[in-house]
């Protein structure tokens, strides 16, 4: 196919890179090999230790590099490539990915149906999982967490174009001017649950996010962080905790306590069966351990929640919605909460 491009349909491709050498070269040749012509790669590499920085130097001499002097986490590592990006649309990219050749031709032709549209999502699939599903956008939850719509089940349930609630930060197409109207991602997240705050906040002014199947991606599923580490623990639930404080209406936020019981309970049963996300953390280290994450993961939210209020009060101010669309979301994209909690 022949596209005829001008310079508002230019699109710059963001890739963060933490010591991801290994990955660095499937991913930047698969952007490369992309159907969709003049794409500008922007490497931004976030205080990496380990040779990646020689390596796009030498291999790869046309991408673009912004050298962060230490790791600013998804979020603010992402946050400087946003900063730099002078062209109208712009992808998130992964480094653990690789893209289907006409991935961003077809990102693109869905986010030019409508000028609502204000994100699309890919079909991320897992790379080492035989025809199962990392993303297809992102499913969302009244105490603030979010999984991958769609995780490890197969792809034939999703071959359809439609509206979703976000886009996971894996792979997504961004319209510039919708992340300079609601703002990037919240740097005190520093990774985990930050593409799903920026989900709700472009929500709250209109914007609308589609998912297209045929924007195919592999993945290797937590290629940098690891799967089921503390850390990722520890920040996953600390930050889906300022997710709803941010920005749920007072009656979400108390829906969303009495929610976070019920995930606890299954949660716990899936730690003792060994199911789910929490078995695999107490099966690697401990179901003791797992209750520690979660008690440090609540005091590192109360420490920063006067910020996380004041955000609040912005977000809440200059809202387009009502808030019974915050309960229409969570019906029409939501999970129960022993689906979420006995998923990997």
């Amino acid at each position: 196919m022949v596209y005829s491009i001008l310079v508002d349909d230019l699109i710059t491709v963001i890739i963060l890179n933490w010591n991801g050498r290994k990955f660095l070269s499937e991913c930047l040749d698969s952007v490369k090999r992309q159907s969709y012509p003049r794409l500008s790669i922007l490497v931004v590499d976030n205080g990496s230790t380990d040779d990646s920085v020689a390596f796009l130097r030498r291999e790869y001499p046309e991408v673009r590099l912004i050298r962060n002097a230490s790791n600013l986490g998804f979020a603010g590592g992402n946050n400087a490539g946003i900063r730099a990006c002078e062209t109208p649309y712009l992808i998130i990219l992964n480094n653990d990915t690789d893209l289907f050749p006409g991935c961003v031709a077809e990102l693109k032709r869905a986010m030019d149906r409508d000028g609502s549209i204000g994100a699309c999502a890919s079909r991320i699939m897992l790379k080492f999982e035989e025809n199962r599903i990392d993303s297809a956008g992102i499913a969302v939850c009244p105490d603030g967490l979010a999984l991958g719509r769609g995780r490890m089940e197969t792809p034939e349930g999703f071959l359809r174009e439609r509206e979703v609630f976000f886009s996971s930060g894996c792979c997504s197409l961004f319209r510039k001017s919708m992340l300079d109207e609601i703002g990037h991602y919240d740097e005190d997240f520093f990774a985990y649950a930050e593409d799903t705050d920026l989900g709700w906040r472009a929500r709250a002014r209109g914007w609308k996010c589609m998912y297209v199947p045929t924007a195919a991606v592999n993945h290797h599923h937590s290629g940098s962080g690891g799967s089921h580490s503390p850390l990722k623990a520890y920040l996953v639930e600390r930050n889906r905790i300022w997710v709803a404080v941010k920005n749920f209406p007072a009656l979400v936020l108390l829906y969303g306590l009495g929610y976070t019981l019920l995930r606890y309970f299954w949660q716990t049963y899936g730690a003792l069966s060994g199911t789910g996300r929490a078995g695999k953390f107490a099966g690697d280290h401990s179901s003791l351990r797992l209750a520690g994450v979660l008690c440090k993961a609540y005091w590192g939210a109360m420490r920063q929640l006067p910020k996380m209020l004041a955000k609040r009060r912005h977000i809440r101010a200059t809202c387009v919605i009502a808030d019974a669309d915050y309960r229409r979301l969570l019906r029409d994209y939501g999970m129960p909460a022993k689906d979420v909690a006995l998923r990997d």
